[in-house]
């Protein structure tokens, strides 16, 4: 017998918050970027030109600036293979028990590179040094606060053999999976500059406008971030319907693209590219690229319909996608979000390839238009992605899950019980091992909104993801902000739930220590075990099967949330301070009414231990 409540609703009704975040002090930095790059498809190379203007809104003088060189990840002395070799469980997409790193076998020819060959400021030319993935720049002069200057390179790349997200000839057989692939200017905000090296985790970028041009063999297809600015000269399906494409001469095309308000740029190629679109009604174009095979066409048919409910889901629940466009495209390894589309794999089971898509189209709120820094917060797109996907799957693929974040419980759990975990605070580069970093990114991640769910009420929870995304899109959001949020939704203090959940290892276990007759009444007594504090919802079932529920809230949190079972009767009781090892309360109910009693029926607060969260003991077996 169930016992315990079976149905766990999740509020997607939002309400909509006109208030914006005022904050005078704030700033961020801004790039305009204009490139040009010839591609030669037959060796892989490509040269650019770029015109960088830079817009300097801190309050500082900067001497200095940074430029990522990712491609330069990719050969046999970087720090990426050097990590790639030395820690304990390897990324299986990059190493082979069998052979060791796949990048220290790539040949002169296989490599990855980017270089720059020249470089001014405003027409003066600067000292610059290549160190790694890292293009450090002396300036010819400083930028002062308020201050703009214009940055002029020339550079050349090689893409690098198909190892990780970005590269040629990829295992579905893509020639071009074209992202990270051109000299990215580094961060610079409230806490400095952020020239992470690459060592294979995420990125953080500079919001600007892109205004790219490509040149490559005209028997290629491209797809990617921004809006296509010769769409009849190019055709490949991007011609307005009904049209003549204009013939153009030689053996290469120039798409040129426009992206504007992105803090990345991504393109594929290929010449065997099928290019479907779908017009969403009041939304974007949503295009579609995908290698003309009849193992993938099944696949690719079938990602349409879902890609437009998911972008209607999450435009209900987050807030509108601000662009025009969206691409999916064949890519890649696995599946990473861009600026304004995704890079993919696979095609031959539709269900891996629909779930990845629902999660990277997701990050395009989370990590493209709020854009936390995913080196120091990467469980706040990650996890926070996760947890709106997980429930964007539920309901468009009909999977009527129970509770949709189960595997981020249990994922979690295995993290606690390995003894390997480290705090969610710890920088994406420096976890000791992958499995942690994975775990604590998107499982624990997600379970910080699921579980502030718990802690505020359901609906509540989705007005603060609503409003947050409201309050912070295009401005680089960190920790204190989701909570400050969630404080101002709620009003209630969340600095201790922030503090245990993300900086620290403290796990939640609260137990059922006795229950007792007295009288014609029942005593129960609570204890916490594990350090961190949580309210409580006690639920109790008499033997008649009658249901009530009893809500110890925090004293810490100076609030309380509302019924979340209002079929039910509720008793508030008296605040838990967290110091208090136990915690008792009465029933005005003998003992021998009570069929059974069960801390947080909802199962989402991630208690360590939950056998202890039921009495009888005997009662986990009737379920």
């Amino acid at each position: 017998m169930r016992y315990f409540l079976k149905s766990l609703v999740f509020a997607v009704c939002l309400i909509s918050s006109g208030v914006t975040a005022q904050n005078t002090s704030y700033w961020q930095q801004h790039v305009d970027y204009t490139m040009n790059v010839d591609v030669d498809v037959k060796n892989f190379q490509y040269t650019g030109t770029q015109r960088l203007v830079y817009t300097n809104n801190s309050p500082d003088v900067l001497n200095r600036v940074y430029y990522h060189l990712y491609f330069n990840a990719f050969q046999p002395d970087s720090e990426m293979n050097a990590r790639l070799e030395s820690i304990s469980d390897p990324d299986g997409r990059m190493f082979s028990k069998e052979t060791g790193s796949r990048i220290t076998t790539l040949t002169e020819s296989e490599i990855g590179y980017l270089h720059a060959t020249s470089l001014k400021q405003d027409g003066v030319p600067v000292t610059f040094n290549e160190e790694g993935t890292v293009l450090v720049v002396e300036l010819a002069k400083p930028i002062p606060a308020g201050g703009k200057t214009t940055f002029e390179m020339e550079f050349k790349g090689q893409v690098p053999v198909q190892i990780r997200r970005a590269g040629r000839n990829n295992r579905d057989g893509v020639a071009l999976s074209m992202s990270q692939w051109y000299p990215k200017l580094a961060e610079y905000d409230f806490e400095g500059w952020h020239a992470d090296p690459y060592i294979a985790r995420e990125f953080h970028g500079v919001w600007g406008d892109f205004d790219v041009k490509l040149t490559l063999d005209k028997t290629y297809v491209v797809g990617g971030s921004g809006y296509l600015q010769n769409p009849q000269e190019i055709g490949h399906g991007y011609e307005a319907a009904g049209t003549e494409v204009k013939k153009q001469k030689g053996k290469t095309l120039t798409w040129h693209f426009k992206a504007p308000m992105v803090h990345d740029f991504m393109w594929a190629a290929d010449p065997e590219y099928v290019h479907d679109t779908l017009q969403m009604e009041n939304g974007p174009t949503l295009h579609f690229l995908y290698k003309n095979d009849s193992i993938y066409r099944d696949t690719w048919t079938k990602v349409q319909p879902l890609t437009k409910k998911a972008m209607e889901f999450f435009n209900k629940n987050i807030g509108e996608y601000p662009y025009k466009q969206y691409s999916v495209i064949q890519g890649g390894d696995g599946g990473m979000e861009y600026a304004m589309g995704t890079l993919i794999t696979g095609g031959d089971k539709p269900g891996s390839v629909i779930g990845t898509m629902i999660h990277e189209l997701a990050h395009s709120w989370f990590q493209h238009v709020l854009a936390t820094n995913e080196a120091k917060h990467e469980w706040m797109d990650e996890g926070f992605t996760s947890f709106i996907s997980a429930l964007c799957s539920n309901e468009i693929r009909n999977q009527n899950k129970e509770n949709p974040f189960e595997n981020s419980y249990r994922g979690y759990y295995y993290l606690v019980s390995s003894g390997l975990e480290q705090p969610q605070s710890t920088h994406s580069d420096r976890y000791n091992s992958n499995m942690p970093y994975g775990i604590a990114a998107y499982s624990k991640g997600a379970i910080f909104l699921s579980q502030l769910g718990y802690v505020i009420g359901q609906d509540k929870l989705m007005e603060t993801i609503k409003k947050y995304y409201s309050d912070f899109k295009f401005k680089h959001p960190v920790p204190n902000d989701i909570k400050r949020t969630a404080e101002k939704v709620s009003g209630m203090e969340l600095d201790w739930y922030l503090t245990d959940w993300t900086q620290t290892t403290n796990t939640i276990d609260y137990g059922i220590k006795t229950v007792t007759a007295e009288g014609q009444k029942t005593k129960i007594v609570l204890e916490r075990i594990g350090l961190m504090p949580m309210p409580l919802d006690v639920l109790v079932v008499y033997n008649d099967d009658t249901q009530e529920t009893f809500y110890a809230p925090l004293r810490m949190m100076r609030g309380e949330k509302e019924n979340p079972y209002p079929q039910l009767k509720r008793t508030l009781l008296e605040d838990w301070p967290w110091a208090f090892q136990t915690y008792d309360f009465s029933i005005d109910k003998p003992l021998e009414s009570i069929k059974a009693i069960m801390i947080d029926p909802s199962q989402l607060m991630a208690d360590v231990n939950p056998a202890n969260n039921l009495w009888p003991e005997s009662a986990k077996k009737q379920e």
